[in-house]
């Protein structure tokens, strides 16, 4: 069995891994001379690296592992469904066990209609499914020039040729994924950044209204669908004001264009809902799903679709598309069991009335500390926005991101995961997260909130732009 121990020294490791390992989203040459920190071990919601240290993990891998890590069921779910059948494909009429069960159970689950899903290996791949469904869709309901699909700037979808058009990243956009075209982008509501002097209600409702106009741009004739994360992610953790998503689904009502919500952060439990389409109002014609719906255990995402549109898919004929590893066995039993304990435990109906209410409590009294401008939080994903000036919501005259990236050093160093997105510092922690292990959570926060004020107070970086 070829095995690569633990327990060489981490120099060793980390010397490996520049040799031969490429890094998502990583500048390669930059952690050759740093090394990697690398990480052997997990449980609940502690991470072990090579040098045994203790790292409180607040983002939950990456936004996925919802039930936390060593639940040895998921792991006996996937040995078994490994024994008894490893792989089959789901092309050409045939199915198995493990597909049927998992599609049964999420249209249990998923809100209205969504009653129907097309798998996929992740929500990357998800959302290129989506792009092809949805103008499917409409070719075979006789108006194939409605193929143009709506976003938002900031928003993530994938980092696929198809996801990355979708979203509005041009730091992505700018290294080889050009936007594919029909697809068009209008501004995201962040309110905090953006908004001005405008209320955050009226900043809503003109940032939603922005849908309205791009559809009156194209032609009501030419708009397929607009596509939104409930609550935007790796974007920085963006809430929406209160207006804005129900303006937002007035709007799709009222031209009758597909409504998208990907819900491959917010799904199975991430708001306090099953999914932030319950949390925000919001009637979706389909959702994206990934990351929570193994807990990050096994590659698996998909498309639930509502029954108009599968309908009308299906009744069309072949749908020439599809991946290799859709509905995957064994993804699929490991997300049926990880579903199973989400029901049984009750862990959606605790971060509602419980974990959630607690975290926010701690999390928003983060504003007292003088780097912090606002703290924004729904459900297990908060963000807060590091500023030289609150009342101003002034950003630093250093380069956007250069003090986030020293608040999340000091998070490191401490012994926490949490994020930087430019200035902003987010967390979506694992849902089984207990309340002292909150309060280990916002204790080392503080500490490298105060670290980072004093270190770029003595690097003369405490300015404003």
């Amino acid at each position: 069995m070829n095995v690569i121990s633990n327990h060489m020294p981490t120099a060793d490791l980390q010397r490996l891994d520049a040799a031969h390992h490429m890094h998502p989203f990583t500048a390669g040459s930059e952690l050759a001379e740093k090394g990697a920190r690398v990480i052997t071990s997990a449980k609940g919601v502690m991470l072990t690296d090579s040098d045994g240290h203790q790292i409180l993990d607040a983002m939950s891998g990456l936004w996925c592992v919802n039930i936390g890590y060593g639940r040895e069921e998921l792991a006996e779910a996937a040995a078994r469904q490994m024994r008894e059948l490893p792989y089959y494909n789901t092309f050409f009429q045939t199915t198995h066990v493990p597909a049927i069960a998992l599609s049964a159970k999420l249209a249990e689950i998923a809100p209205r209609d969504l009653n129907h899903v097309f798998y996929a290996g992740s929500g990357s791949e998800a959302n290129d499914t989506n792009i092809r469904l949805v103008r499917h869709y409409w070719a075979q309901k006789g108006q194939p020039d409605r193929n143009i699909i709506i976003s938002r700037t900031n928003a993530y979808h994938g980092s696929t040729l198809g996801g990355g058009s979708l979203g509005g990243m041009s730091g992505m956009q700018n290294q080889g994924v050009p936007v594919i075209p029909g697809i068009h982008h209008i501004d995201q509501p962040d309110w905090w950044s953006e908004g001005g002097d405008m209320s955050p209600h009226d900043f809503g409702l003109a940032c939603a209204r922005q849908l309205e106009d791009a559809i009156k741009q194209h032609g009501p004739d030419r708009v397929a669908a607009f596509i939104g994360e409930p609550v935007q992610g790796a974007g920085g953790v963006i809430v929406p004001p209160d207006s804005y998503w129900p303006e937002i689904q007035r709007i799709c009502d009222d031209y009758g264009i597909l409504l998208i919500a990907d819900e491959v952060i917010c799904g199975f439990g991430r708001t306090g809902h099953w999914f932030g389409s319950d949390y925000m109002g919001i009637r979706p014609d389909i959702m994206t799903i990934a990351k929570g719906l193994s807990s990050g255990y096994a590659p698996i995402g998909g498309s639930l679709v509502c029954d108009e549109v599968a309908q009308v898919v299906n009744d069309a004929g072949d749908f020439n598309h599809g991946y290799t590893y859709s509905g995957h066995p064994v993804a699929c039993a490991v997300a049926l069991e990880n579903l199973r304990i989400l029901q049984e435990e009750r862990i959606v109906e605790n971060v509602c009335n419980k974990i959630a209410p607690y975290l926010a409590d701690k999390w928003t009294q983060l504003t007292d500390h003088p780097l912090v401008g606002e703290a924004k939080i729904v459900g297990m994903m908060g963000s807060i926005a590091l500023t030289p000036d609150k009342a101003a919501r002034a950003k630093f005259k250093a380069d956007a991101g250069t003090v986030g990236l020293h608040c999340r050093g000091r998070c490191f160093d401490n012994g926490l995961v949490m994020r930087h997105v430019g200035d902003r510092m987010i967390i979506a922690p694992p849902l089984v997260i207990t309340e002292s292990e909150i309060d280990t959570l916002i204790d080392r926060a503080v500490q490298s909130l105060d670290e980072t004020y004093d270190l770029i107070r003595a690097e003369g970086l405490y300015q404003a732009a």
